[in-house]
């Protein structure tokens, strides 16, 4: 499972060509992707592109298999995958922002890669962390901690 940590700036590209962070690539690698593939798709609540392992995105469509397909929920969720695109990394680590993505996340000059975890965000370097501290004191006020661990779920060895 990737593991994606930190926050990281890069220079886009006239071509919207950026640098995906060295420590993320290897949790985008995989045997039909050497140089590493992601999948990226507007975020729903903010002006960000949300970024996962391919993995990760076939694990959401099998969980959106269980709401009834014809329903307004599903429908509200499969827009994810109505705009999101799967692409590959470079020879150099290097993937192309789609350019309707650049612009719904104000990104020109300069990218910020968030790590989320098991996730990343794409925003622009001073959105992005405006949003980490906002994010960061509402969890100091809420008081907001880590759920227990669910019954039979292992802790991760070292």
């Amino acid at each position: 499972m990737a593991l994606f940590l930190n926050t990281f700036v890069n220079k886009v590209d006239r071509k919207g060509r950026v640098s995906v962070p060295a420590p993320f690539r290897p949790g985008l690698c995989g045997p039909d992707a050497p140089n590493g593939a992601l999948v990226l798709y507007p975020s729903f609540l903010f002006s960000a592109i949300e970024g996962c392992t391919v993995a990760r995105m076939e694990d959401m469509g099998a969980r959106l298999d269980l709401i009834e397909q014809f329903s307004p929920e599903y429908d509200n969720l499969a827009a994810i995958f109505a705009r999101a695109c799967q692409l590959s990394l470079d020879s150099e680590g290097r993937i192309g922002l789609p350019e309707a993505m650049l612009a719904k996340a104000n990104i020109t000059e300069n990218a910020s890669f968030i790590g989320q975890g098991n996730t990343f965000q794409i925003w622009e370097p001073k959105a992005g962390e405006a949003h980490t501290e906002a994010m960061q004191e509402r969890a100091r006020l809420n008081k907001t901690t880590m759920p227990a661990r669910p019954p039979g779920l292992q802790p991760v060895s070292p």
